[in-house]
């Protein structure tokens, strides 16, 4: 029984830095996704329709936060290519709680460019979807319900990658905790 127990310790430390590094590039690779495709939802997101004879269209670059968003993803999605391209550099030099904090640091920021691109969106998106009567802001979305949709999975889709963003965040903070002074 003993010896199973050594055995127990001896793996579980290799077994617990497997499953973190695969944690890691599971997120990683899902927040790229997210970034790419949260972009190009936004950057095709337009409508054109015939009002009476007059034509209106609808298209993200009418709005610098959806501009924003659009932009920030794009941003995040590149540097998180980056850090994936760090974290296998880093899995094969060996572990070293500084790399972490590195990435701690890179997926805090990363994390809070796609909270300003939510934050701005989402404000916009939400005037658009159910105006302001008191200051005299009418809906769009009635009218441009394609762009209106578009642009709602766009954000949503943000929201997915905050959601991965943050999960690399604590992971990697949890991991660089054990830096040495």
């Amino acid at each position: 029984m003993p010896n199973n127990e050594a055995k127990f310790s001896v793996n579980q430390p290799l077994k617990t830095q497997k499953l973190f590094i695969g944690v890691q590039i599971f997120f990683r690779i899902v927040a790229i996704a997210a970034s790419v495709a949260s972009s190009w939802l936004m950057i095709t997101s337009k409508q054109v329709i015939d009002i009476g004879g007059i034509v209106l269209d609808a298209r993200y670059s009418y709005s610098p936060e959806f501009k924003f968003l659009a932009f920030t993803n794009i941003v995040v999605g590149c540097f998180s290519l980056l850090s994936l391209l760090f974290l296998v550099l880093v899995v094969r030099q060996g572990s070293n709680p500084n790399h972490y904090f590195f990435l701690f640091l890179h997926d805090l920021a990363m994390m809070s460019l796609v909270v300003g691109g939510c934050a701005a969106a989402t404000t916009v998106g939400f005037l658009g979807k159910h105006g302001n009567s008191h200051t005299g802001w009418m809906q769009i979305c009635d009218n441009f319900g394609k762009f209106c949709n578009r642009a709602q999975t766009s954000v949503t889709i943000s929201y997915l990658n905050l959601i991965c963003l943050s999960i690399l965040t604590i992971t990697s903070a949890s991991k660089s905790r054990k830096m040495e002074a």
